[in-house]
């Protein structure tokens, strides 16, 4: 049987760690344009899915069905014959690897958003099908906890059961650059509300990006998947 069919198997890669937020990839291939725009276009494993380090090559992570508590979408940045480079969860940062189209069990979306976040300007831009839809001023990484650059996505989408800062919180596929873990977790970057109008602005976050009330309420509504420009 040939490499892509193998990768197809569900049972191919099983010995590799699972592509999350809690795991580290070796031997994952970085991004190799994080600054590239993609065509939208984000998939869904129905069930564990291998993911290799080339068309073919090497399993280095399985790609699960569901990430922290949701379902599991990936933006797909690069397509090669039936192989897609998607974006992974996983440290380190901009960590991808190519999955198989062939052999069912993935189902694929487009997304017409894409959020970009100027670090250096503490703004954040909402585009649907290239066009700005909302612009709001943010608070962003402090010196020693920076906003970690790069392309990533939205992973997932949660509403905390205990009141917090933020009614809905939205973790990103990638980690702090400074802090292993932070609040139990292990140092995953994300959007999120906060009550104190004060910090919009400044550069006072362990990492994670605070936005106003009105930018929650729209990147709420944003499909899992879309992609994330820090820059």
């Amino acid at each position: 049987e040939d490499a892509a069919g193998a990768a197809g198997r569900p049972g191919r890669g099983a010995d590799a760690p699972e592509a999350t937020t809690f795991t580290t990839l070796h031997g994952a291939p970085a991004d190799p344009a994080p600054a590239a725009g993609t065509t939208g276009l984000v998939v869904h494993p129905d069930a564990a899915r291998p993911v290799l380090d080339r068309p073919g090559g090497r399993p280095v992570a399985v790609l699960p069905p569901t990430e922290l508590g949701g379902p599991t979408w990936v933006p797909a940045v690069e397509a090669d014959g039936d192989w897609l480079r998607v974006l992974l969860p996983s440290r380190p940062n901009g960590a991808t690897g190519w999955i198989t189209t062939r052999g069912g069990g993935l189902r694929t979306a487009r997304t017409p958003y894409v959020i970009k976040v100027d670090v250096a300007r503490r703004d954040l831009s909402l585009l649907k099908d290239g066009r700005r839809i909302g612009h709001w001023t943010v608070a962003v990484g402090g010196p020693s906890t920076p906003t970690p650059p790069g392309r990533t996505f939205v992973m997932a989408s949660l509403a905390p059961a205990k009141r917090t800062p933020s009614p809905v919180v939205l973790p990103l596929g990638t980690h702090s650059a400074t802090l292993d873990t932070f609040g139990g977790g292990p140092g995953t970057v994300a959007l999120h509300g906060w009550p104190d109008a004060s910090v919009f602005g400044r550069p006072v976050t362990h990492g994670c990006v605070r936005v106003p009330p009105a930018a929650l309420r729209e990147l709420a509504k944003v499909p899992l998947g879309t992609v994330v420009h820090l820059a």
